[in-house]
């Protein structure tokens, strides 16, 4: 069995790892630098999150349908967001996710951060998630089934916040959950709902700094579980 699935992991033809490493050659190619964001994408095999089906589009830098209206984001906004959050003097030690989806940027995240804590509102991809992280061993990564527009105040502060899916406005709890020095990445919707801009939120003392970033095309936002 354990052979079985270490063979899955290392895939073939279009999953495998020498497709994944030409995936992060188009991510450091596209503007990627952190050498540490890079290591985890081509470490995590993108191709066992998707459906079989698609398994062999897996590493190209597009989004993906994963069911129940929602989609893997594609690999250049995973490795920007995180990459955003990774960019300071301190690395972040606990980090928050909203929408674990279908827990690729979560193990992503458990990668490079000692504690992380990935929140999803739809119970079916949240249960399809833990089963994809199963072979993983990320023992650091802990999923919640929950509303991810409050946030985790049992959990809070955190030093990052990833947001993988588009707001109407800042989610007023989850600012309050930034720790001082830490940052929440999330894309932000405009007046038009088909537009929407990347944001970074830095916390210095009680003053939140915001910076306006790249154009991205995410799902809304939703409330509450489902």
């Amino acid at each position: 069995m354990a052979l079985e699935i270490k063979k899955k992991s290392a895939g073939i033809g279009m999953t495998s790892q020498r497709t994944r490493e030409r995936m992060v050659e188009r991510l450091r190619d596209k503007g990627i630098r952190d050498e540490r964001v890079l290591a985890a994408m081509a470490s995590v095999p993108r191709h066992l999150f998707v459906e079989e089906a698609l398994a062999s589009r897996a590493y190209e830098d597009t989004a993906l349908p994963i069911g129940l209206g929602q989609t893997i984001s594609q690999p250049f906004v995973v490795a920007r967001m995180i990459e955003l959050i990774l960019d300071r003097e301190k690395p972040p030690r606990k980090v928050l996710e909203v929408g674990t989806g279908c827990g690729y940027q979560a193990a992503v995240l458990a990668r490079l951060v000692p504690e992380v804590y990935s929140i999803e509102r739809l119970k079916g991809l949240h249960e399809r998630a833990r089963a994809n992280l199963l072979g993983q061993r990320l023992a650091n990564l802990r999923l919640v089934h929950g509303d991810g527009n409050v946030g985790l105040e049992k959990a809070a502060p955190f030093d990052g916040i990833v947001v993988a899916a588009a707001a109407p406005a800042m989610p007023e709890a989850l600012l309050r959950q930034i720790a001082p020095g830490g940052r929440m990445v999330l894309p932000l919707r405009g007046p038009h709902r088909e537009a929407q801009r990347l944001v970074l939120i830095e916390r210095s003392g009680r003053a939140l700094t915001e910076r306006v970033l790249d154009p991205v095309r995410f799902v809304p936002l939703e409330a509450g579980k489902a």
